[in-house]
């Protein structure tokens, strides 16, 4: 049996260790891919990306790149890509999807064009920074934004950005800096929920927003928040509510077993139920 189990051990750790590999060869790959989609997607009129040349098959040769930092010198997995004002022209690369471990992205000062993806959350899952600013980018800015749960810092200004600003930003806990000044904007700001405060600078030049100081918001805008929110905050009270319930209810039949039968009286409404109540009243 000794020699059964000690057997079966080296067998799982070789196959342990077999999957690790293949995990990081394939991560690998992934990037280098990201990187040279994105150059090929990209017209390079200064010439910035010519030294980005993929003949090299060494482990961590990306790492050289100018622009890109990695998250080990002789590993190619991408932690930050950096092409701020190098003259760059296209859509937003797509390919950046397959640098699955990027934090950090920052394409401003370009002349970029188009739509920000829809689908950018998925694209960039673990982004704690993004800077698109000072672009040609247009369209809305995509609700799926408030689904990159890391994200530090939001710079989307300087573009032609038009729409209402996705009030589901507003759930981004992490923010310190966010920026969305000089575009189309209209509609509410958002009202982000870790007390962030961010001055009227940060959403200057959009003439059709209002909630910034002193512009209040009228009509259908006024007090209203991400519904989200209180779909989620709803949900959570309801929840504790019924397990609370329950719970009591399971206790009153154990003690009816045990012939201590005691009777569970609610003094009061639960203060869950007058919190759901609030949030509706307040839609």
């Amino acid at each position: 049996m000794t020699l059964i189990g000690s057997g079966l051990s080296i067998l799982m750790f070789h196959s342990f260790v077999w999957v690790i590999l293949f995990t990081v060869a394939y991560a690998t790959l992934t990037d280098v891919y990201c990187l040279r989609t994105m150059k090929e997607s990209l017209e390079d009129p200064l010439n910035y990306l010519v030294p980005w040349n993929f003949s090299n098959s060494i482990e961590g040769f990306i790492c050289n790149f100018t622009g890109v930092e990695c998250w080990h010198p002789d590993e190619n997995r991408v932690l930050n890509i950096r092409l701020s004002n190098m003259g760059l022209k296209g859509q937003f690369p797509r390919g950046i999807e397959n640098c699955t471990t990027l934090t950090g992205l920052d394409l401003s000062g370009n002349h970029l064009y188009g739509s920000i993806p829809s689908n950018i959350s998925r694209m960039l899952s673990f982004v704690t920074s993004l800077d698109l600013s000072s672009n040609n980018f247009s369209g809305v800015i995509p609700p799926s934004l408030a689904n990159c749960s890391y994200l530090n810092v939001l710079k989307l200004d300087h573009n032609r950005l038009t729409g209402n600003i996705p009030l589901q930003l507003g759930l981004l806990v992490r923010i310190k800096t966010f920026n969305i000044s000089n575009n189309l904007l209209s509609g509410q700001v958002p009202i982000f929920y870790n007390a962030t405060y961010f001055s009227s600078e940060c959403y200057a030049n959009n003439s059709g927003l209002c909630g910034v100081p002193p512009n209040a918001c009228q009509g259908p805008h006024q007090g209203h928040h991400p519904p989200d929110v209180r779909i989620i905050a709803g949900a959570a009270v309801g929840a504790v509510t019924i397990a609370a319930f329950v719970a009591v209810t399971i206790a009153a039949f154990v003690m009816a077993a045990k012939g201590k039968t005691r009777t569970f009286k609610f003094n009061k409404e639960p203060k869950a139920s007058t919190l759901v109540y609030s949030a509706k009243e307040g839609d």
